[in-house]
């Protein structure tokens, strides 16, 4: 199916199964993989599980110590871990199939293992995901009656559990999802997934802030940048006819000392946007590097043959700014050209090639991203 048409037809409107969609998926990796990553500090790890004859719901979180995997039970539980693509680089490959979409709109791949009948409940997102099955099978239901009635179902949770587990859930549609199967979900759709036998499942979730985190964030950002001294005034007042009274001149004051900010301004929004978009709301994030080596040895060493590696958690994303451009990396933003713009927001590593064609600003940014942390500089001989 060309992307156009996908976007036109089922993107954030209606679900599709699409069978073999990896054909000869091969997970790159394992059960053990993914339970010895939950262990390590610093990953997101959640541990699901589920009493079906009480049908009660635990929810532990990681890190976790290896010597549990183990003894874990045969049935019934859920391991989940977040961010795994910037954890593992043949995970992070797999977004590069997911090309028909805004980088930057994409926010992590999870993947989750599950025992025979483990599952997480049922549940709706208010994000797009697309769910990938990497090793053995699971069940999805789904409530589709949105996109084949218009009437959206009832989303109602449960007061018992510390998930956001649906009261009722009516199914009309399921299916036995296999490796390289893969289902795509819009925002708004009940689904309920069971593992039917062991299985791992990608999840390629989509970030979707909220518009009360936008405003909160927009608001916060235009009030840090106020001046103190642009304040509401009235050097047109008159005597009022109720002293009590807030009249229509004095809300036009306060909507013009409110245009003061300029929160309507493009050029103002852009940047506020991309400076938003590009921070991961989870906490990794990189740090300036120990030890630091001078431009002129980094520049002899890329071209001795070293690379620039761009740090996992460093997100970046670019717009046309007039002539110009604006890259936006993990919250901070550079006027640059737009062809070095593009060349760095779309590149996970700068080998020499690619940092001379920069020109001078394009690889002033580099270093500057390099001296915090958001480049690591690796040796041709290092491992």
């Amino acid at each position: 199916m060309p992307a156009a048409d996908f976007l036109r037809e089922y993107w954030q409107k209606r679900p599709l199964l699409i069978r073999n969609a990896f054909p000869g998926f091969e997970s790159p990796l394992s059960p053990e993989d993914l339970a010895g990553l939950a262990c390590e500090d610093g990953v997101l790890a959640r541990i699901v599980a589920h009493e079906p004859e009480h049908d009660k719901w635990m929810l532990r979180h990681g890190p976790f110590p290896e010597e549990m995997f183990p003894a874990m039970p045969h049935h019934d539980w859920t391991l989940l871990v977040q961010d795994v693509d910037k954890w593992d680089a043949d995970v992070r490959a797999l977004l590069d199939r997911f090309d028909f979409l805004p980088r930057w709109r994409i926010d992590d791949v999870m993947i989750s293992f599950a025992a025979p009948g483990g599952s997480v409940g049922a549940h709706v997102d208010q994000y797009d995901v697309f769910l990938l099955q990497g090793l053995g099978h699971r069940r999805w239901q789904i409530d589709n009656r949105a996109a084949t009635t218009g009437i959206a179902p009832p989303v109602h949770f449960r007061l018992d559990v510390e998930l956001r587990l649906l009261q009722r859930f009516t199914p009309d549609h399921e299916w036995v999802l296999g490796p390289g199967d893969m289902l795509y979900l819009p925002p708004g759709v009940p689904h309920h997934g069971v593992a039917e036998d062991a299985c791992l499942t990608y999840s390629i979730g989509m970030r979707a802030p909220s518009a009360a985190e936008l405003l909160g964030d927009f608001v916060d950002t235009l009030a840090g940048e106020a001046d103190e001294a642009q304040r509401y005034r009235d050097p047109d007042l008159a005597p009022p006819k109720d002293t009590n009274e807030i009249d229509a001149a004095a809300m036009e004051r306060a909507i013009e000392a409110l245009n003061v900010l300029r929160m309507n301004d493009p050029e103002r929004l852009g940047d506020w946007f991309g400076r938003f978009i590009t921070l991961y709301r989870s906490a990794g994030e990189a740090a300036p590097p120990q030890e630091t080596r001078s431009r002129i040895e980094i520049e002899w060493d890329l071209q001795q043959g070293a690379v620039l590696h761009r740090h996992p958690w460093t997100r970046m994303a670019w717009r046309r700014s007039g002539k110009q451009a604006r890259l936006y990396a993990a919250g901070q933003d550079f006027a640059l050209p737009v062809r070095d713009a593009q060349r760095i927001a779309a590149a996970d590593s700068l080998d020499r090639d690619t940092y001379t064609a920069l020109s001078d600003a394009g690889c002033d940014v580099v270093q500057a991203l390099l001296g915090e942390g958001h480049y690591a500089l690796v040796l041709p001989e290092a491992d």
